[in-house]
């Protein structure tokens, strides 16, 4: 395969996921994964600074597809509206090769207590750029923090419904995001706060 070929990054993801799965993490190297994408070493490093980046290679798209989300909701949305927007905008990023790796994904996240701790910085990444949004939308900080982590547990909730039910790759993952988020909003007015 030619070194400047397009779709590397993709097939270093899915390879990477692929070793992680078979041999585990700890076993799985940066020259094994490139071998397996069918790219050089360096061609690894152009696109990750390091194995652990893999598991996160969406994370700055994900990022921005959710605070644009927030951002372009309309002025009067509550909070609740505007990371439910975030999260439709975000599921747009979301296609069958997501739903593809994420079992296999999700047993090497387990498996790794390195990942594990990736997997954390994510969700708080994730929840900082949308408070830092919703905030700029003029909602105060504790709301938009708590906003935040509700929308970010529906993301993990909703994505685990899409990736582990039985239906077509691209069958609906912002069905699942919308549902997840009221699950969690019927939840939080069950516990009488307010």
């Amino acid at each position: 395969m030619g070194r400047w070929e397009p779709g590397a990054r993709e097939r270093l993801v899915m390879a990477a996921v692929d070793l992680f799965t078979e041999q585990g993490y700890d076993a799985t190297t940066v020259t094994q994964i490139a071998e397996r994408a069918g790219v050089t070493k360096s061609t690894f490093f152009r696109h990750f600074p390091d194995k652990r980046e893999l598991l996160v290679a969406g994370q700055e798209t994900l990022c921005r597809l959710l605070t644009e989300g927030i951002t372009e909701a309309p002025s009067g949305a509550s909070p609740l509206e505007a990371v439910a927007a975030g999260l439709e905008r975000a599921s747009t990023a979301m296609g069958p090769m997501s739903r593809e790796i994420a079992p296999r994904l999700k047993a090497a996240v387990a498996a790794s207590t390195e990942l594990q701790e990736r997997d954390a910085l994510k969700s708080v990444s994730l929840a900082a750029a949308m408070t830092t949004a919703l905030v700029a939308r003029g909602v105060s900080d504790p709301a938009a923090a708590v906003a935040s982590e509700l929308a970010v547990l529906a993301f993990k909730r909703g994505y685990a419904e899409w990736s582990e039910a039985d239906r077509a790759p691209d069958d609906g993952f912002a069905a699942c995001l919308r549902k997840a988020l009221d699950e969690l909003r019927t939840a939080s007015a069950s516990l009488g706060l307010g």
